[in-house]
């Protein structure tokens, strides 16, 4: 199935059917939205929230880990303080070409559709998603947002948030909103000499591959893009860290422990057992 939208130079949109697109994320068990992109429920994604990229590195990049490509850092980030959180909806960018803008143009007049193509994206995220954009690390004639469109993503995805590999301008206007963005560059430009050739398909974000429906966590150190079916594996194995890290901490401040007594386990036996029933107790309270 193919969408056509234009930028001011124009593009062509391709956009994977529901059933394609179901059959791409099809390791997915969560609910899905209408056009078939997996929702990730939301007390999971409150979940997410709890979790730093250590919790998800150690699942996504054991030696046995089938995901080793879902982290990218090297960001600017516009609040490193607030985590980002969300269902990812991806769109893809490449340079202008003009034989694939004639396609457009003729696509566009048969369909009746004007406007621009990025805009037409921003107006179909919802709560709780995430604008993911491969933008192939365009600085000048890369911003996907200034500050209007912006706040036009932040009214839309309520907690949600940007993710550009490229540019925003506008930053000082920008960076007022309580908003989660992570991007590659600021720069006056406006959008341009770029086409939009891809709306929810997989998409390419420095090292790592997105697809629709992925689960974005963000923080001030990279951005995680966890397979769904990955998700609950991760928040439950982060409980259980929590708890051992707290067990841990508090042994250690008691000031009768060597770090090699209790990290990363402790060795004595009575202590394993303490921390075996601290454990069991906390999970009791989960």
């Amino acid at each position: 199935m193919i969408f056509s939208a234009v930028l001011p130079s124009g593009a062509q949109v391709f956009k994977l059917s529901k059933e394609q697109l179901i059959q791409v994320t099809s390791k997915s068990e969560f609910p899905r939205f209408e056009d078939g992109r997996p929702k990730a429920p939301d007390e999971l994604l409150e979940g997410v929230r709890l979790l730093t990229m250590e919790d998800v590195w150690g699942v996504l990049n054991n030696p046995k880990s089938e995901y080793r490509n879902q982290y990218e850092g090297g960001w600017q980030i516009l609040h490193p303080e607030k985590k980002l959180v969300g269902r990812a909806v991806t769109a893809q960018f490449l340079p202008y070409r003009p034989d694939l803008n004639e396609i457009l143009i003729s696509d566009m007049k048969n369909r009746g559709f004007t406007g621009a193509a990025h805009q037409w994206i921003i107006d179909q995220l919802q709560p709780g998603d995430v604008f993911v954009v491969d933008l192939f690390g365009k600085e000048n004639g890369g911003s996907i947002v200034g500050d209007n469109l912006a706040t036009a993503v932040k009214s839309a995805t309520v907690n949600g948030g940007i993710v550009v590999d490229g540019a925003i301008r506008d930053l000082e206007g920008i960076h007022p909103i309580d908003m989660g963005l992570y991007y590659r560059h600021a720069h006056p430009s406006a959008i341009g000499n770029v086409q939009l050739t891809g709306y929810n398909v997989p998409v390419r974000i420095g090292q790592t591959t997105v697809l629709p429906g992925d689960v974005v966590l963000g923080d001030r150190e990279g951005v995680y893009f966890i397979p769904p079916n990955m998700v609950k594996q991760i928040v439950d194995r982060a409980v259980e860290t929590r708890i051992h890290d707290e067990w841990t901490k508090g042994k250690f401040l008691s000031g009768r422990y060597k770090s090699s007594d209790l990290y990363p386990r402790p060795k004595d036996p009575a202590l394993q057992k303490e921390y075996e029933e601290y454990k069991k107790k906390q999970l009791g309270k989960q």
